[in-house]
């Protein structure tokens, strides 16, 4: 069962002992460079997250479990069991060590790399939770779900403090502002919505793809979105001075500004399933395979 549109990462198996394996690959000889095949899930995968430091990879799959990678190492060091059916994505928090998942079982978990059992279960949604994202101050995640919402939870109490209601169709990504003000989500139809926090209010609706958003990133300054799409391409709108415009029309009723759209990149017959600024503010794009074990 794989989420509409989206194929897994990966597809890998256990050995006969039921103990994950991993294995180097390498072909000098053609001038590649070597790369470390992780394998334990006994299903495809569907998200994979750094540490911070990169010292740790999460993989998460429709095994039901979230396993714990140590990337110096090359070995699997934990398989976290919980959820009850597949698990759409899985994300580190900003400092590491504790972890957050989005399921079909429609709760998201909060996880601790020391525990194999979940600190935190977050339900409420009425359909699959399909993306999850943490808060800059670590002290909040949001969901986005198949119901066609989006919440923000209290990571300390477990407990919704918000909910975002204005998307039509499945919430599929998710992105914070660095200063933690504002959000952004996408959904099935193409449709960015850019929330205040604070009030609950969408500050601005974003038309321009006409497919799956899979992937939203804002700019290490705060000043630029940066949105992927099944539509293959890749649009740049400009946060900072549309922000600064809707602060002034705040007092005018009806006011229908939205972000201006810089630029937008295609990539010729590529979806972009994910994306990410380098400090540079650079666009790094990749796309998501399914490889066979």
């Amino acid at each position: 069962m794989a989420k509409i549109g989206q194929p897994a990462k990966t597809s890998s198996s256990q050995g006969e002992n039921g103990s994950s394996q991993d294995e180097r690959l390498s072909s000098t000889s053609e001038g590649k460079r070597p790369y470390t095949l992780f394998q334990g899930h006994s299903g495809p995968v569907y998200s994979a997250a750094f540490s911070p430091f990169g010292d740790f990879l999460l993989s998460s799959s429709s095994d039901s479990t979230i396993r714990l990678w140590s990337t110096k190492l090359n070995a699997n060091l934990v398989c976290y069991k919980g959820h009850n059916y597949p698990v759409w994505d899985v994300q580190f928090s900003p400092v590491g060590h504790y972890f957050a998942s989005a399921s079909h079982d429609r709760t998201a978990r909060i996880w601790s790399m020391d525990r194999i059992q979940p600190l935190r279960i977050m339900a409420g949604h009425l359909a699959d939770v399909d993306c999850v994202h943490w808060h800059v101050n670590c002290n909040y995640i949001a969901t986005g779900s198949s119901d066609k919402t989006v919440r923000l939870w209290d990571v300390q109490t477990g407990e919704c403090i918000r909910m975002f209601i204005g998307h039509r169709s499945m919430v599929l990504s998710l992105a914070m502002s660095p200063d933690g003000r504002y959000m952004a989500s996408g959904d099935e139809d193409g449709t960015i919505m850019m929330w205040d926090l604070s009030t609950g209010r969408c500050v601005s609706p974003l038309a321009g793809h006409n497919s799956c958003v899979w992937s939203l990133a804002f700019s290490c300054e705060g000043a630029l979105l940066a949105s992927g799409s099944a539509d293959c391409t890749v649009k740049l709108w400009d946060v900072a001075s549309s922000t600064k415009a809707l602060k002034m029309d705040d007092t005018k009723a009806g006011s229908t500004n939205r972000l201006r759209l810089l630029k937008a990149l295609p990539t010729k017959s590529t979806p972009v399933y994910n994306l990410r600024f380098l400090e540079e503010s650079f666009v790094c794009i990749w796309r998501s395979l399914a490889i066979g074990s």
